[in-house]
Protein backbone atom coordinates (compact mmCIF):
# COMPACT_ATOMS: atom_id res chain seq x y z
CA UNK A 1 0.00 0.00 0.00
CA UNK A 2 1.86 3.66 -0.89
CA UNK A 3 1.26 6.30 1.67
CA UNK A 4 1.13 10.09 -0.46
CA UNK A 5 4.61 10.56 0.03
CA UNK A 6 6.15 7.90 -1.91
CA UNK A 7 4.57 9.40 -5.12
CA UNK A 8 4.90 12.55 -7.54
CA UNK A 9 2.37 15.04 -7.15
CA UNK A 10 3.53 18.08 -8.29
CA UNK A 11 1.12 19.67 -10.78
CA UNK A 12 -1.52 17.06 -10.03
CA UNK A 13 -4.91 16.99 -8.58
CA UNK A 14 -5.54 14.61 -5.71
CA UNK A 15 -9.10 13.38 -4.98
CA UNK A 16 -9.16 13.07 -0.90
CA UNK A 17 -11.24 11.02 0.23
CA UNK A 18 -11.95 12.18 4.15
CA UNK A 19 -13.93 12.01 7.12
CA UNK A 20 -15.37 14.99 7.73
CA UNK A 21 -18.42 13.66 9.37
CA UNK A 22 -18.27 16.10 12.41
CA UNK A 23 -21.01 17.16 14.99
CA UNK A 24 -22.90 20.57 13.83
CA UNK A 25 -25.35 22.46 16.40
CA UNK A 26 -26.85 25.83 15.01
CA UNK A 27 -24.66 25.86 11.52
CA UNK A 28 -21.54 25.54 14.04
CA UNK A 29 -18.83 22.76 13.94
CA UNK A 30 -18.63 21.56 17.83
CA UNK A 31 -15.42 19.33 17.61
CA UNK A 32 -13.48 19.66 14.54
CA UNK A 33 -10.92 16.98 15.85
CA UNK A 34 -11.61 14.46 12.54
CA UNK A 35 -10.55 17.69 10.05
CA UNK A 36 -7.68 18.74 11.91
CA UNK A 37 -6.71 15.30 11.80
CA UNK A 38 -6.33 14.96 7.73
CA UNK A 39 -4.73 18.34 7.58
CA UNK A 40 -0.82 16.93 7.96
CA UNK A 41 -1.56 15.14 4.30
CA UNK A 42 -3.85 18.24 2.77
CA UNK A 43 -1.20 20.33 3.55
CA UNK A 44 1.44 17.96 2.60
CA UNK A 45 0.01 18.04 -1.29
CA UNK A 46 -0.50 21.60 -1.16
CA UNK A 47 3.26 22.28 -0.34
CA UNK A 48 4.22 19.83 -2.88
CA UNK A 49 2.64 21.50 -5.69
CA UNK A 50 -1.00 19.99 -5.61
CA UNK A 51 -4.43 20.61 -5.93
CA UNK A 52 -6.78 18.79 -3.58
CA UNK A 53 -10.46 18.21 -4.03
CA UNK A 54 -12.01 16.62 -0.65
CA UNK A 55 -14.86 14.24 -0.78
CA UNK A 56 -16.21 13.38 2.41
CA UNK A 57 -20.04 12.55 3.85
CA UNK A 58 -22.14 13.67 6.63
CA UNK A 59 -24.82 11.83 8.55
CA UNK A 60 -27.43 9.93 7.09
CA UNK A 61 -29.23 12.12 3.87
CA UNK A 62 -30.09 8.42 2.12
CA UNK A 63 -29.26 9.87 -1.12
CA UNK A 64 -31.49 13.02 -1.08
CA UNK A 65 -30.37 16.37 -0.67
CA UNK A 66 -30.68 17.47 2.55
CA UNK A 67 -29.61 21.06 3.08
CA UNK A 68 -28.80 20.84 6.95
CA UNK A 69 -26.57 17.96 6.23
CA UNK A 70 -24.74 20.10 3.30
CA UNK A 71 -20.63 19.90 4.08
CA UNK A 72 -20.85 24.20 3.89
CA UNK A 73 -19.85 24.67 7.76
CA UNK A 74 -17.18 22.06 7.27
CA UNK A 75 -15.70 23.82 4.12
CA UNK A 76 -15.82 26.79 6.00
CA UNK A 77 -13.90 25.27 9.08
CA UNK A 78 -10.98 23.41 6.87
CA UNK A 79 -10.64 26.97 5.02
CA UNK A 80 -10.08 27.99 8.52
CA UNK A 81 -7.44 25.67 9.64
CA UNK A 82 -5.67 25.72 6.05
CA UNK A 83 -5.84 29.46 5.46
CA UNK A 84 -6.87 29.29 2.14
CA UNK A 85 -10.45 29.49 1.05
CA UNK A 86 -12.22 26.17 0.55
CA UNK A 87 -15.01 26.36 -1.99
CA UNK A 88 -17.85 24.19 -2.03
CA UNK A 89 -19.79 22.86 -4.69
CA UNK A 90 -22.85 22.22 -3.62
CA UNK A 91 -25.76 19.55 -4.06
CA UNK A 92 -25.17 16.13 -5.42
CA UNK A 93 -21.97 15.53 -7.77
CA UNK A 94 -22.83 16.64 -11.41
CA UNK A 95 -21.72 18.53 -14.71
CA UNK A 96 -20.56 21.58 -11.94
CA UNK A 97 -18.27 19.49 -9.89
CA UNK A 98 -16.35 17.98 -12.75
CA UNK A 99 -15.89 21.63 -14.37
CA UNK A 100 -14.71 23.22 -10.66
CA UNK A 101 -12.17 20.02 -10.53
CA UNK A 102 -11.26 20.52 -14.13
CA UNK A 103 -10.30 23.92 -13.73
CA UNK A 104 -9.04 23.74 -10.21
CA UNK A 105 -5.00 25.56 -10.31
CA UNK A 106 -2.41 23.91 -8.05
CA UNK A 107 -2.33 24.99 -4.43
CA UNK A 108 -6.38 25.10 -4.38
CA UNK A 109 -8.43 23.19 -2.15
CA UNK A 110 -12.13 22.73 -3.19
CA UNK A 111 -14.71 20.61 -1.58
CA UNK A 112 -17.49 18.30 -3.14
CA UNK A 113 -20.80 18.03 -0.89
CA UNK A 114 -22.32 15.35 1.18
CA UNK A 115 -21.17 12.07 -0.79
CA UNK A 116 -24.49 10.54 0.31
CA UNK A 117 -26.62 12.96 -1.52
CA UNK A 118 -26.17 10.80 -4.48
CA UNK A 119 -27.37 7.52 -3.53
CA UNK A 120 -24.84 5.29 -5.47
CA UNK A 121 -22.35 6.22 -2.97
CA UNK A 122 -23.89 3.53 -0.56
CA UNK A 123 -25.08 0.92 -3.19
CA UNK A 124 -25.47 -2.11 -1.82
CA UNK A 125 -23.46 -4.11 -4.80
CA UNK A 126 -20.75 -3.01 -7.47
CA UNK A 127 -23.32 -2.31 -9.73
CA UNK A 128 -25.29 0.26 -7.91
CA UNK A 129 -22.23 2.21 -6.55
CA UNK A 130 -19.71 1.27 -10.06
CA UNK A 131 -20.67 4.46 -12.34
CA UNK A 132 -20.41 6.42 -9.08
CA UNK A 133 -16.73 5.40 -8.32
CA UNK A 134 -15.99 5.98 -11.71
CA UNK A 135 -17.14 9.47 -12.19
CA UNK A 136 -15.33 10.40 -8.79
CA UNK A 137 -11.94 8.88 -10.11
CA UNK A 138 -12.23 11.15 -13.51
CA UNK A 139 -12.34 13.92 -11.51
CA UNK A 140 -8.58 13.42 -10.33
CA UNK A 141 -5.25 12.32 -11.02
CA UNK A 142 -4.91 10.75 -7.50
CA UNK A 143 -6.65 8.94 -5.62
CA UNK A 144 -5.74 9.44 -1.49
CA UNK A 145 -8.36 7.47 1.10
CA UNK A 146 -7.24 9.17 4.64
CA UNK A 147 -10.45 8.56 6.10
CA UNK A 148 -10.29 5.45 8.44
CA UNK A 149 -13.55 6.44 10.13
CA UNK A 150 -15.31 4.75 7.09
CA UNK A 151 -11.88 2.35 6.26
CA UNK A 152 -15.04 -0.88 7.03
CA UNK A 153 -17.44 0.64 4.74
CA UNK A 154 -18.21 -0.68 1.07
CA UNK A 155 -19.34 2.85 0.07
CA UNK A 156 -18.24 3.55 -3.40
CA UNK A 157 -15.67 6.26 -2.57
CA UNK A 158 -14.17 3.79 -0.36
CA UNK A 159 -13.94 0.17 -2.75
CA UNK A 160 -14.71 2.05 -6.11
CA UNK A 161 -13.07 4.96 -6.77
CA UNK A 162 -9.67 2.98 -6.37
CA UNK A 163 -11.13 0.49 -9.40
CA UNK A 164 -11.03 3.39 -11.64
CA UNK A 165 -8.20 5.80 -10.26
CA UNK A 166 -5.21 6.22 -12.24
CA UNK A 167 -3.01 5.87 -8.75
CA UNK A 168 -4.12 5.39 -5.41
CA UNK A 169 -2.36 5.90 -1.99
CA UNK A 170 -3.13 6.45 1.77
CA UNK A 171 -2.74 9.76 3.36
CA UNK A 172 -0.89 10.08 6.29
CA UNK A 173 -3.82 9.28 9.24
CA UNK A 174 -4.45 6.34 7.23
CA UNK A 175 -1.44 4.75 6.93
CA UNK A 176 -0.80 5.54 10.52
CA UNK A 177 -3.90 3.64 11.63
CA UNK A 178 -2.62 1.04 9.76
CA UNK A 179 0.91 0.81 11.00
CA UNK A 180 -0.15 1.02 14.41
CA UNK A 181 -3.44 -1.34 14.69
CA UNK A 182 -1.12 -3.49 12.14
CA UNK A 183 1.81 -3.71 12.51
CA UNK A 184 2.85 -2.63 16.30
CA UNK A 185 0.48 -5.63 17.20
CA UNK A 186 1.55 -8.31 15.34
CA UNK A 187 4.44 -8.17 17.52
CA UNK A 188 3.78 -6.48 21.04
CA UNK A 189 6.06 -5.90 23.94
CA UNK A 190 4.29 -7.93 27.32
CA UNK A 191 2.43 -8.24 29.41
CA UNK A 192 -0.29 -7.15 26.66
CA UNK A 193 -3.37 -5.97 27.56
CA UNK A 194 -6.76 -5.35 26.30
CA UNK A 195 -9.45 -3.24 28.47
CA UNK A 196 -12.69 -3.72 26.87
CA UNK A 197 -15.52 -1.63 28.08
CA UNK A 198 -18.91 0.10 27.23
CA UNK A 199 -22.52 -1.47 26.83
CA UNK A 200 -22.69 -4.64 24.94
CA UNK A 201 -21.26 -8.21 24.63
CA UNK A 202 -22.52 -8.45 21.20
CA UNK A 203 -20.42 -5.54 19.80
CA UNK A 204 -17.10 -7.16 21.09
CA UNK A 205 -17.58 -10.74 20.66
CA UNK A 206 -15.06 -10.82 17.66
CA UNK A 207 -12.36 -8.62 19.31
CA UNK A 208 -12.23 -11.26 22.59
CA UNK A 209 -12.53 -14.21 20.19
CA UNK A 210 -9.45 -12.94 17.99
CA UNK A 211 -7.52 -11.25 21.06
CA UNK A 212 -7.70 -14.70 23.22
CA UNK A 213 -4.24 -16.22 23.12
CA UNK A 214 -2.58 -13.10 22.19
CA UNK A 215 -3.21 -11.20 25.12
CA UNK A 216 -2.11 -11.62 28.14
CA UNK A 217 -4.98 -10.11 30.40
CA UNK A 218 -8.03 -8.87 29.01
CA UNK A 219 -9.95 -6.59 31.87
CA UNK A 220 -13.65 -6.32 31.19
CA UNK A 221 -15.45 -3.40 32.72
CA UNK A 222 -18.56 -1.61 31.56
CA UNK A 223 -22.57 -2.89 31.17
CA UNK A 224 -20.92 -5.81 28.83
CA UNK A 225 -19.28 -7.38 32.14
CA UNK A 226 -22.45 -7.81 33.66
CA UNK A 227 -22.99 -10.92 30.90
CA UNK A 228 -19.84 -12.23 31.76
CA UNK A 229 -20.95 -12.25 35.50
CA UNK A 230 -24.64 -13.63 35.11
CA UNK A 231 -22.53 -16.56 33.06
CA UNK A 232 -21.13 -16.82 36.72
CA UNK A 233 -24.01 -17.18 38.16
CA UNK A 234 -24.70 -13.69 39.49
CA UNK A 235 -27.93 -12.06 39.71
CA UNK A 236 -27.05 -8.40 38.32
CA UNK A 237 -29.97 -6.83 39.65
CA UNK A 238 -31.83 -4.72 37.11
CA UNK A 239 -28.46 -4.02 35.07
CA UNK A 240 -28.03 -4.14 31.49
CA UNK A 241 -27.37 -7.47 30.45
CA UNK A 242 -27.62 -9.70 26.98
CA UNK A 243 -29.14 -12.96 28.93
CA UNK A 244 -28.64 -14.80 25.04
CA UNK A 245 -25.06 -14.01 25.27
CA UNK A 246 -24.41 -16.16 28.86
CA UNK A 247 -23.26 -18.72 26.85
CA UNK A 248 -21.03 -16.99 24.35
CA UNK A 249 -19.53 -15.15 27.45
CA UNK A 250 -18.90 -18.71 28.95
CA UNK A 251 -16.99 -19.90 26.09
CA UNK A 252 -14.89 -17.18 26.28
CA UNK A 253 -13.89 -17.07 30.03
CA UNK A 254 -13.16 -20.87 29.35
CA UNK A 255 -10.77 -20.59 25.94
CA UNK A 256 -9.29 -17.49 28.01
CA UNK A 257 -8.23 -20.37 30.44
CA UNK A 258 -6.84 -23.01 27.94
CA UNK A 259 -5.28 -20.58 25.66
CA UNK A 260 -3.75 -18.65 28.27
CA UNK A 261 -5.73 -14.75 28.36
CA UNK A 262 -6.15 -14.40 32.22
CA UNK A 263 -9.54 -12.59 32.36
CA UNK A 264 -10.16 -9.84 35.15
CA UNK A 265 -14.03 -8.77 35.78
CA UNK A 266 -15.32 -6.42 37.94
CA UNK A 267 -15.50 -7.69 42.23
CA UNK A 268 -17.64 -4.60 43.23
CA UNK A 269 -19.48 -1.96 41.89
CA UNK A 270 -21.36 1.38 42.37
CA UNK A 271 -25.44 1.20 42.27
CA UNK A 272 -28.67 3.27 41.93
CA UNK A 273 -31.86 2.75 40.99
CA UNK A 274 -31.83 4.62 37.84
CA UNK A 275 -29.77 5.22 35.43
CA UNK A 276 -30.73 8.96 35.78
CA UNK A 277 -29.57 8.92 38.65
CA UNK A 278 -26.99 11.81 39.61
CA UNK A 279 -25.64 10.46 42.61
CA UNK A 280 -24.43 6.97 44.37
CA UNK A 281 -27.05 4.99 46.22
CA UNK A 282 -24.16 2.37 47.27
CA UNK A 283 -21.74 0.17 46.46
CA UNK A 284 -22.05 -3.86 46.57
CA UNK A 285 -19.55 -6.89 45.40
CA UNK A 286 -20.81 -8.33 42.18
CA UNK A 287 -22.57 -11.28 44.64
CA UNK A 288 -24.69 -8.73 46.24
CA UNK A 289 -26.23 -6.45 43.62
CA UNK A 290 -28.98 -5.32 44.97
CA UNK A 291 -32.45 -6.89 43.17
CA UNK A 292 -34.49 -3.37 42.89
CA UNK A 293 -30.83 -0.92 41.46
CA UNK A 294 -28.46 -1.36 38.50
CA UNK A 295 -24.74 -1.19 38.22
CA UNK A 296 -23.31 2.18 36.44
CA UNK A 297 -19.76 2.07 37.29
CA UNK A 298 -16.98 -0.58 38.75
CA UNK A 299 -16.12 -0.18 42.45
CA UNK A 300 -13.38 0.56 44.26
CA UNK A 301 -11.59 -2.56 44.48
CA UNK A 302 -12.13 -3.62 40.96
CA UNK A 303 -10.71 -0.14 40.39
CA UNK A 304 -7.63 -0.88 42.29
CA UNK A 305 -7.39 -4.79 40.66
CA UNK A 306 -7.95 -3.33 37.13
CA UNK A 307 -4.97 -0.69 37.92
CA UNK A 308 -2.41 -3.24 39.41
CA UNK A 309 -2.80 -5.16 36.16
CA UNK A 310 -2.17 -1.80 34.27
CA UNK A 311 0.59 -0.67 36.27
CA UNK A 312 2.63 -3.55 34.54
CA UNK A 313 1.65 -3.83 31.11
CA UNK A 314 3.90 -2.89 28.08
CA UNK A 315 1.07 -2.75 25.71
CA UNK A 316 -2.84 -1.68 26.08
CA UNK A 317 -5.35 -1.58 23.73
CA UNK A 318 -8.68 -0.13 25.50
CA UNK A 319 -12.12 0.52 23.85
CA UNK A 320 -14.94 1.28 25.77
CA UNK A 321 -15.77 3.29 29.22
CA UNK A 322 -15.95 1.37 32.79
CA UNK A 323 -19.16 2.70 33.53
CA UNK A 324 -21.78 5.43 32.73
CA UNK A 325 -19.18 8.09 32.42
CA UNK A 326 -21.44 10.86 31.51
CA UNK A 327 -22.63 11.38 34.66
CA UNK A 328 -20.08 12.64 36.78
CA UNK A 329 -21.09 9.87 40.07
CA UNK A 330 -20.28 6.87 37.97
CA UNK A 331 -17.16 8.26 35.94
CA UNK A 332 -14.20 7.47 38.51
CA UNK A 333 -14.02 3.91 37.08
CA UNK A 334 -13.06 5.12 33.47
CA UNK A 335 -11.33 8.13 34.80
CA UNK A 336 -9.36 5.34 37.19
CA UNK A 337 -8.54 3.15 34.15
CA UNK A 338 -7.62 6.30 31.91
CA UNK A 339 -5.16 7.81 34.29
CA UNK A 340 -3.37 4.47 34.79
CA UNK A 341 -3.15 4.00 31.02
CA UNK A 342 -1.65 7.55 30.66
CA UNK A 343 0.98 6.99 32.98
CA UNK A 344 2.58 3.85 31.51
CA UNK A 345 5.78 5.86 30.03
CA UNK A 346 7.37 3.24 28.49
CA UNK A 347 4.67 1.09 26.79
CA UNK A 348 1.89 1.49 23.45
CA UNK A 349 -0.85 2.82 24.83
CA UNK A 350 -3.72 2.52 22.02
CA UNK A 351 -7.23 4.03 22.18
CA UNK A 352 -10.31 3.56 19.84
CA UNK A 353 -14.00 4.12 20.05
CA UNK A 354 -15.61 7.34 20.36
CA UNK A 355 -16.55 6.61 24.17
CA UNK A 356 -13.42 5.99 25.14
CA UNK A 357 -12.00 9.15 23.08
CA UNK A 358 -14.07 11.00 25.30
CA UNK A 359 -13.06 9.83 28.74
CA UNK A 360 -9.66 10.87 27.50
CA UNK A 361 -10.71 13.87 26.23
CA UNK A 362 -12.53 14.66 29.71
CA UNK A 363 -9.14 14.39 31.09
CA UNK A 364 -6.94 16.61 28.87
CA UNK A 365 -4.49 13.43 28.44
CA UNK A 366 -4.62 12.24 24.79
CA UNK A 367 -0.88 13.89 24.63
CA UNK A 368 -0.35 10.98 27.00
CA UNK A 369 -1.44 7.81 24.56
CA UNK A 370 0.87 6.77 21.39
CA UNK A 371 -2.09 6.29 19.60
CA UNK A 372 -5.72 7.47 19.56
CA UNK A 373 -7.72 5.95 16.66
CA UNK A 374 -10.00 8.06 14.27
CA UNK A 375 -12.47 5.13 13.57
CA UNK A 376 -14.83 3.56 15.78
CA UNK A 377 -16.52 0.74 14.08
CA UNK A 378 -12.96 0.67 11.44
CA UNK A 379 -11.34 0.07 14.86
CA UNK A 380 -13.42 -2.77 16.43
CA UNK A 381 -13.20 -4.57 13.48
CA UNK A 382 -9.55 -3.62 12.80
CA UNK A 383 -9.21 -5.60 16.20
CA UNK A 384 -11.52 -8.64 15.11
CA UNK A 385 -8.50 -9.47 12.75
CA UNK A 386 -10.51 -8.25 9.82
CA UNK A 387 -8.71 -6.92 6.76
CA UNK A 388 -11.01 -3.61 5.95
CA UNK A 389 -12.30 -2.98 2.51
CA UNK A 390 -10.38 0.51 2.32
CA UNK A 391 -6.98 -1.52 2.62
CA UNK A 392 -8.53 -4.54 0.16
CA UNK A 393 -9.08 -1.72 -2.30
CA UNK A 394 -5.81 -0.01 -2.36
CA UNK A 395 -3.87 -2.79 -2.19
CA UNK A 396 -5.67 -4.18 -5.20
CA UNK A 397 -5.28 -0.95 -6.85
CA UNK A 398 -1.56 -1.62 -6.60
CA UNK A 399 -1.91 -4.55 -9.01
Amino acid sequence: MLCIDELPISGKKLLFRVDFNVPIEDGVITDDHRIRAALPSIRYALDNGASVILCAHLGKPKGKVVPELSLGPVANRTGELLGLGVALIPGRIGDQAVKACADLQPGRVIMLDNLRFNPEETGKTPEERGNFGKLLASLADVYVNDAFGVAHRENASVVDVPKHAKVCCAGFLLQREYDYLGDALKAPKRPYVCVSGGAKVSTKLGILNNLLGKVDDIIIGGAMANTFLMAQGYNMGQSLVEPDLVDAASEIMRKAESMGSVLHLPVDFLYAKTPKAKQVEGVCTAKTVPTDALVLDIGPETITNFVSVLKLAKTVVWNGPMGLFETTAFAKGSLAVCKAIAGLDDSLTIVGGGDTDAVVNLLNMADKFSFISTGGGSFLEFLEGKELPAFTALKECMK
